[in-house]
């Protein structure tokens, strides 16, 4: 069974970090371009930031360039989003996603993306 489990969401205050952890239990991992959603209540699902299969590639929307970071450890299965400087407009659920992609551009479709984990709350408060 294929499984993507996303963690690290909590309750934060306007300024602050937090780090999401997202571990997808498939043997080929490296042969999956990894991403992180959003989605805040009453709003459409989001890319907020991209990787390709290797790492070297990455892509973030214009709401949380240069205060997010998306990484992953192709020996752990795990993919990471450090995002800092946190605003209250970055409240909502967060998703990882892989796309099963070698390609070098970080920059998929999301309909690419089939594998979901189950969401993680992530609140910032003013």
């Amino acid at each position: 069974q294929v499984l993507l489990v996303d963690s690290g969401g909590g309750l934060v205050q306007a300024g602050g970090s937090l780090r999401l952890s997202c571990v997808f239990s498939i043997r080929a991992f490296n042969n999956y371009a990894m991403a992180w959603f959003r989605q805040a209540p009453g709003k459409e699902r989001e890319i907020g930031a991209a990787i390709n299969w290797s790492g070297g590639s990455t892509y973030y929307a214009d709401s949380v360039k240069c205060r997010f970071t998306i990484s992953r450890d192709n020996a752990e299965n795990t993919v990471y989003l450090q995002m800092t400087s946190l605003k209250p407009e970055d409240t909502a659920v967060y998703y990882c996603a892989a796309a099963r992609s070698r390609t070098n551009s970080a920059e998929l479709h999301p309909d690419e993306y089939k594998f979901w984990g189950q969401g993680t709350q992530v609140t910032v408060s003013s």
